[in-house]
């Protein structure tokens, strides 16, 4: 199975490195992070899990809740994190699933066989408060994640869930937005009450309206 964007996000129970929990449960009216590694113990990934640490308050302004899922056993993830801790000058202060049958992994769509038959890609869901998934993004081996692009998106997100806006190429919170084509031109003063631009009668935008 491969998710798909919109699809409501598999929910699952499973031992994870701060005991057993309900990815629905963990989640609650939260907006949720799910990302794979192929296993502990690997480098880039030793990085990418250091970086999520070091940015928890800025999940945690986001409302949002992070998982991280390999399919190695509960024993190497804690012996994993003193690492991560360690070399990275953190404390991991979220859960890591032991996915070590692989179920979530399928369900989720994690395991590519041109990649490995045994291992997860490295893929990383964004899913919003109503469970549905908003994000896929699947990275090779070697090459790190951007974090900032991940809250970049989730601040697009939430912003576009909120309002009928979207926002345009490398687009970063608190510069202007683009106005929904849905909208007519002569009712954007009414909504949009900052102003607008209109560029081209299809391309109109005006400062982010929740800031």
């Amino acid at each position: 199975m491969m998710l798909r964007l919109g699809d409501v996000a598999p929910n699952f129970k499973a031992k994870t490195s701060e005991g057993e929990i309900d990815f629905y449960e963990y989640l609650g009216d939260s907006w949720g992070v799910l990302f794979s590694h192929p296993a502990d113990y690997t480098p880039v990934c030793t990085t990418e899990l250091g970086r999520t640490a070091a940015l928890n308050d800025e999940f945690v302004k986001r409302n949002v809740k992070v998982m991280a899922l390999s399919v190695d056993s509960v024993e190497s993830h804690k012996g994993w994190i003193s690492d991560i801790n360690e070399t990275q000058g953190v404390e991991v202060n979220f859960p890591i699933i032991a996915d070590e049958d692989k179920s979530i992994s399928e369900a989720y769509g994690m395991l590519h066989p041109n990649a490995s038959t045994t291992f997860t890609v490295r893929s990383l869901f964004i899913i919003a408060p109503d469970k549905t998934v908003k994000l896929i993004i699947s990275y090779p081996a070697s090459t790190g994640r951007n974090f900032q692009e991940i809250l970049r998106v989730i601040d697009s997100l939430q912003l576009t869930a909120y309002h009928s806006v979207a926002t345009p190429a490398d687009w970063k919170d608190g510069e202007d937005v683009v106005v929904a084509p849905a909208i007519k031109t002569e009712d954007i003063p009414a909504k949009f009450p900052k102003g607008f631009k209109e560029i081209k009668p299809y391309l109109r935008t005006t400062p982010q309206p929740n800031k």
